[in-house]
């Protein structure tokens, strides 16, 4: 006779859990260097040059797609984008993000995804806070695009931007904690990770695809935003009131973008760049302000923000097909 020893699922998935907080609980040499003294995180580990974008070339392996690093705890992360995926799975304790402008506390079991370019700022975590980020190409997710059907949903479209780079600065928001398969998966990839088993990049991408299916279940739980939209908005309301003197440093610096990947954005969803909308408004201005004033056209020029009277001319007759004094007397 034959006995099998039968061991419920809440005892392995305890036992997994314990040996992957064992290792994610230890203190790294980051770590001590920042306990020693360090008050700022070292630019070396994670970017590349001047600009605040973490690298994923800097984490990732050569030749990987995803890997998966514990949250650097102690530190304050001053306000960064990346220019790969990521996802911070909160393990233990709680972390303080603020996305986009967006306050956010991250709590035990709970999934926060950030797409390229999402702006980011992290609190310092405390020995107990453990989080762990997911650094992930957005080529990785070719792979398990097929497991999120042809249905629009949140993260249909997330993961849809993060492959082709339309919706650079999205994030979702999942508060899982209390949804138990969510939470084996995510341990299971974790583990995956970890232990890095033979043909490892099929096994990530078929548990992130069951990862994603039971995310589709959860949209009741779900936080996100889309902020091209609100952005350009905002964009297209400086220039309405701040036409004379406007410029796009001056627009990425107050949302905190940097100057091309701003640009960019507007040119996609625009069509236009920033100085053609700025050219735009200027001269639909200097119309109205011939039409409905006595203003000199030279006066009217330096309003508007054309200190180049002659550059102010080509620019309004290509526009209108008229000199300013012949549309003011013709129209």
């Amino acid at each position: 006779m034959i006995y099998c020893e039968i061991i419920s699922p809440a005892v392995i998935i305890l036992s997994m859990n314990e040996k992957i907080m064992q290792h994610l609980t230890i203190i790294t040499d980051e770590e001590k260097r920042i306990l020693s003294g360090e008050t700022r995180i070292d630019r070396t580990i994670y970017m590349a040059g001047d600009r605040d974008i973490i690298s994923g070339d800097k984490l990732l392996p050569k030749g990987k797609s995803i890997m998966v690093r514990p949250h650097t705890r102690f530190i304050h992360f001053p306000e960064h984008t990346h220019d790969y995926v990521e996802f911070v799975y909160m393990c233990q304790g709680t972390t303080r993000h603020i996305v986009n402008g967006t306050a956010i506390t991250l709590r035990q079991g709970e999934l926060l995804m950030l797409g390229q370019n999402a702006r980011q700022e992290i609190y310092p975590a405390g020995e107990n806070d453990i989080a762990v980020n997911f650094i992930v190409k957005p080529d990785f997710f070719r792979g398990v695009l097929s497991f999120l059907g042809n249905e629009e949903t949140p993260l249909r479209r997330f993961v849809l931007s993060c492959i082709t780079g339309e919706n650079e600065a999205g994030y979702l928001y999942f508060k899982v904690a209390d949804v138990l398969p969510v939470q084996n998966t995510v341990e299971n990839l974790l583990w995956t990770l970890i232990t890095r088993p033979s043909n490892m990049r099929g096994i990530y991408q078929l548990t992130m695809g069951l990862l994603f299916v039971e995310l589709l279940e959860c949209t009741d739980t779900l936080e996100f935003s889309y902020e091209d939209q609100s952005t350009i908005m905002k964009v297209l309301r400086y220039i309405e009131e701040d036409y004379r003197s406007a410029s796009l440093q001056e627009i990425a610096r107050r949302l905190h973008y940097e100057r091309t990947a701003l640009s960019r954005l507007i040119s996609r969803k625009t069509g236009r760049t920033f100085t053609e909308l700025l050219q735009d408004k200027r001269l639909s201005q200097a119309a109205w302000f011939l039409l409905n004033t006595d203003t000199n056209v030279d006066d009217i020029a330096f309003m508007v923000g054309y200190e180049n009277m002659s550059y102010f001319h080509k620019l309004f007759y290509k526009c209108y097909g008229k000199t300013p004094k012949h549309y003011r007397d013709c129209t």
